[in-house]
């Protein structure tokens, strides 16, 4: 009989233990249930931020407990600044609202931009659906046909506004790798660049992923008329055999240290981050959410068709990845800097 009550205990508080478990997770199934989630898109609709976000609205819901609708919103402006401004102060702080932006815009506040009203380090990041690979391309009928072409022909090409990773990647390569690039600022986005390269208004594009090329762009891409001439970060591609690589120029290890700073963060393809104050569980609940969608059979055959890549990377391993970038020496940030503002 004591034996019997030993293991009645035992049972117990075994089923005790599990309590706070279960009952977090009923909690945040109450909460989503009937909720609509919002994903929040900083770029215009057509590129590539909405693309991704859009396939990415089909499925994620029914990973997430209570399994609530999920909507896309467009918020462009300040080349992603104003919505993430919004996202931080602004929005609700109760886990039904998530934003995307460029992958420059975290890094904003690092370099002074007092436009730039958030802290990354405070921001829930929920996780990144591709490390990026982005590149400079033009367009075949501008006679450019290698990178080395740029730096010895003064070509015109186009970027968005003041803080856009279109006008930072172009004034990076123009600074760190000596090509002659006149650059046109002020468009709205990828798209509009496009139609100003496909009418010959511009000749190229500097800081385009690859996925987006793929996808927005495959028909130029496939037929020739549009072409990459540079990679500017991650691995060495193999489907980019042949096209020079930014690490090719690295000379020295502050210049790798800037090089890293500017186009590594270009590897945070298509982060999402939810504003800070989010209740802990749900923050959870979103990740392992976000990641079992990355693995989700429908979604990655949706993905295929799209054609876009998906190359995920986990919450905790994106907001890691933004604090050492937060931890750049001061050296290298007003090297960057100065780069940026083309000082």
């Amino acid at each position: 009989m004591k034996h019997l009550n030993r293991c009645i205990v035992s049972v117990v508080i075994g089923i005790a233990g599990l309590a706070p478990a279960a009952v977090r997770a009923d909690s945040v199934a109450d909460f989503y249930r009937d909720k609509t989630l919002n994903l929040v898109v900083a770029h215009e609709a057509g590129t590539g931020f909405d693309v991704y976000s859009r396939v990415l609205q089909r499925f994620y819901g029914r990973h997430i407990p209570g399994n609530p609708n999920v909507v896309v919103q467009n918020m462009p402006g300040a080349s992603g600044i104003t919505s993430t401004n919004w996202l931080y102060n602004i929005a609700p702080k109760d886990g039904t609202v998530l934003g995307t932006a460029s992958n420059n815009v975290p890094l904003e506040p690092l370099f002074g931009n007092t436009a730039a009203r958030f802290d990354p380090g405070k921001m829930n990041w929920i996780g990144n659906m591709e490390e990026s690979s982005p590149v400079c391309g033009v367009a075949t009928s501008s006679g450019i046909k290698t990178f080395d072409d740029l730096r010895t022909k003064e070509t015109v090409f186009g970027a968005t506004g003041g803080t856009g990773p279109l006008l930072a990647s172009s004034l990076a390569v123009r600074a760190l790798l000596g090509a002659k690039l006149k650059i046109i600022s002020g468009y709205k986005g990828s798209a509009s660049v496009k139609l100003a390269i496909m009418t010959g208004e511009v000749a190229g594009i500097c800081g385009l992923p690859m996925s987006t090329i793929k996808s927005f762009w495959r028909d130029e891409y496939e037929s020739g008329k549009f072409k990459p001439v540079i990679q500017l970060s991650g691995p060495k591609s193999a489907e980019l055999t042949g096209i020079a690589h930014a690490d090719d120029f690295i000379k020295t290890d502050e210049d790798r240290q800037v090089f890293g700073l500017i186009f590594g963060s270009q590897a945070l393809g298509r982060t999402y981050s939810a504003p800070p104050g989010v209740p802990a569980e749900r923050v959870a609940a979103l990740r392992k959410a976000f990641m079992d969608t990355m693995v989700d059979k429908e979604f990655l055959a949706e993905a295929e068709k799209t054609q876009i890549d998906i190359v995920p990377m986990d919450g905790e391993k994106v907001a890691a990845r933004w604090a050492s970038y937060a931890a750049s020496p001061k050296p290298i940030v007003d090297r960057v800097y100065a780069i940026m503002t083309g000082k």
